[in-house]
């Protein structure tokens, strides 16, 4: 049970972190901590379902195993593109504030999901 929180707690703390870079207009940074959030967030999910540990990054894989409806699985799509695009300077996506802010919403709606479902 202390791991689930502890994987909560961090992703809550990424997504603060993701909106103070979106308020200094660090656009990259902020889609890669909201992707972050997210993953934390299912990542947690997934220890209180499976009770065990998954490395893996990609969020849509992490919501199937959650079962989670697809509303949330269209948002974790949305969201999972942000672990690379902002990783690699050589892919050719840039993020603008509306994007960071689309993305720190999307991801927004996956953690208040995940947190009533803890």
């Amino acid at each position: 049970m202390e791991e689930i929180k502890v994987w909560f707690e961090r992703a809550k703390k990424d997504f603060k972190a993701a909106t103070n870079s979106l308020n200094s207009g660090d656009y990259e940074w902020t889609a890669f901590q909201a992707q972050q959030a997210t993953e934390k967030s299912l990542k947690a999910l997934y220890i209180k379902k499976h009770k065990n540990f998954i490395k893996i990054h990609d969020l849509v894989f992490l919501a199937r195993k959650v079962n989670a409806p697809k509303e949330i699985l269209v948002l974790c799509s949305k969201i999972n593109p942000s672990y690379l695009d902002t990783r690699y300077p050589d892919l050719t996506k840039s993020y603008n504030q509306e994007d960071a802010k689309e993305i720190l919403n999307y991801a927004e709606k996956v953690l208040e999901w995940i947190e009533k479902n803890l």
